[in-house]
């Protein structure tokens, strides 16, 4: 293996756990919110988390937290 392929699936790991655990969420959340509104300010990582967390316990659909 090259230098450029562990560079290459170093990469694509990274990716599949900002997927996992939720963090690319936010990043996609800022792209959006400054690319539709750039004036309007963004929500922090924290309450963008709290916001997402309401949300996801409203919907039944969505699971639910037991604990």
């Amino acid at each position: 293996m090259t230098g450029a392929d562990v560079r290459r699936v170093a990469g694509r790991i990274r990716w599949y756990v900002r997927e996992l655990t939720g963090e690319a969420a936010y990043d996609r959340y800022v792209a959006h919110a400054r690319s539709h509104d750039p004036d309007t300010p963004v929500m922090t990582r924290r309450a963008f988390e709290h916001s997402r967390m309401d949300a996801r316990e409203a919907d039944p659909r969505e699971g639910f937290r037991c604990c």
